[in-house]
């Protein structure tokens, strides 16, 4: 069939698969590198006690069968190896169905994870990785060029976590009609990057055109991308600027290089395609069902969008194929943190020293200028400011938490930054502290060198020792 391939999309497909391949890469990284303390034999939400209590019907994976941090870490980490393998291009020194089942690997076992993952892995780029992933599969590898019907069902979902981003907004946030919602959401965003305090400093105008700006790219543009080109390469080519705004904005993961790496096949970028042969018929076949089954399956998220009720990020299969996108359809006024700190003493008093732990990516220290992190995620630092938001998002297992940071546990103090007690010299007591975080004004920052200024609220969690910790848990 003439009309299954376009050979023009050649550069884009390579870039597309080279770049998903260091995404992959990033997410079993992190999953190789955090779990112990998250989702590990001792971790805060064990696997072990999800997958005896989850059907596997429910959450496919892998560790229905065996579990244990052994093995969990040789999964992670074979997925880091084969998603190296295909950003150096592996797939394309085997024949099209060996390609095929390399891409399909790294997509069973971060489903195997994200299955399991539970509060960690519930949110919206671990989905869309998976989606992501599965296209990738039947995208094929330089024996043929790229299948137009794979490089139409990228753009669907592309448009639909664009779209369904800007319709979430209008329908959430009446900030976001006013276009008044930048002038919060840069200070009270869940981690800030280097570049959030200026972004949140700029003219109240400017935070106008940018939502302005947001709204367009997000409902307009969208639409573009199923025009002839090259319309739909200008349209890829906006949301791609529009997404590197966000990445120096903030740390969002890698929502935003994700996103980007899926505007790219919508792109006809110069590079001429080698000769190659006719696509075989059982691949053609294979392409083909696989479009039906997703045509199928589109039903639930399209319903979802045109839904006066839409979900944010949601998923309608358990294997993640076709999903609903959606971010920051409320924005907060006011940022709060959680404040860890530990003492020594052995009862504590009003004059009891209390030393904080230092996380990686959120807020702490108000002197302590924000870091770059995405696109690898910070988990925990992340949860916790779900955290600040409502003791709710955290009662499963911050007292996990705290009974791991009394006991001076290994993998969980890796998660951090700084923890102020002696590896041999645990604390006696954990507490939590509420305090309201916000950037200080270009006077306050030249005064006294802080980007943040905090004011106490309130007591988080009470001041417990390990016994405690464990019965709360």
């Amino acid at each position: 069939m003439e009309w299954f391939t376009a050979s023009e999309y050649w550069t884009g497909r390579l870039v597309f698969q080279r770049a998903l391949a260091v995404v992959y890469l990033v997410a079993f990284l992190g999953a190789a590198l955090q779990f112990r303390a998250l989702i590990g034999e001792r971790g805060m939400l064990p696997v072990s006690r999800f997958v005896a209590r989850v059907p596997f019907r429910r959450a496919p994976s892998v560790f229905h069968l065996h579990c244990s941090d052994r093995f969990f870490a040789a999964w992670a980490w074979t997925g880091c190896a084969v998603s190296a393998a295909l950003a150096a291009g592996v797939d394309n020194l085997l024949p099209l169905w060996g390609g095929m089942l390399l891409w399909l690997v790294p997509w069973v076992l971060y489903l195997s994870i994200v299955n399991v993952g539970q509060t960690w892995y519930g949110f919206g780029w671990e989905s869309l990785l998976l989606e992501t992933g599965f296209l990738a599969v039947f995208l094929g590898n330089d024996e043929i060029a790229p299948p137009v019907v794979v490089l139409f069902a990228l753009r669907w979902v592309l448009f639909r976590v664009e779209f369904g981003a800007g319709l979430i907004k209008m329908r959430g946030d009446a900030c976001w009609r006013r276009l008044t919602c930048l002038d919060f959401h840069h200070e009270t965003q869940p981690m800030p990057g280097p570049l959030s305090w200026f972004f949140h400093r700029l003219p109240k105008p400017l935070h106008r055109v940018e939502a302005a700006a947001n709204h367009v790219t997000q409902l307009v543009v969208p639409v573009l991308l199923f025009a002839p080109q090259p319309v739909a390469s200008a349209a890829a080519a906006l949301m791609i600027v529009t997404q590197v705004w966000l990445v120096l904005s903030g740390n969002f993961s890698w929502l935003n290089w994700i996103t980007i790496v899926l505007a790219v096949p919508a792109l006809r970028l110069p590079g001429g395609a080698p000769d190659v042969a006719g696509t075989p018929l059982w691949y053609e076949t294979v392409v083909l069902a696989v479009a039906a089954l997703l045509v199928l399956l589109s039903h639930g998220p399209v319903r979802n969008m045109i839904s006066r009720h839409q979900s944010m990020n949601r998923s309608f299969d358990p294997l993640h194929l076709v999903n609903t996108y959606g971010a920051f359809g409320s924005v907060s006024r006011t940022r709060f943190e959680v404040v860890v700190e530990g003492t020594a003493d052995p009862v504590p008093r009003e004059d009891t020293g209390w030393l904080e732990y230092e996380f990686r990516g959120k807020p702490g220290d108000p002197r302590r200028w924000p870091r770059q992190f995405a696109p690898y995620h910070l988990r925990l630092d992340w949860m916790m400011w779900f955290a600040a938001l409502s003791p709710a998002y955290a009662q499963p297992w911050f007292g996990g938490f705290v009974e791991r940071l009394l006991e001076n546990d290994r993998d969980t103090l890796r998660l951090l930054r700084h923890c102020p007690f002696p590896r041999d010299a645990p604390p006696r007591y954990v507490r939590a502290r509420l305090y309201r975080y916000r950037y200080t004004t270009w006077r306050e920052l030249r005064r006294t060198g802080a980007c943040w200024e905090r004011t106490y609220v309130r007591e988080y969690f009470p001041p417990t020792r390990l016994d405690a910790a464990a019965q709360r848990r």
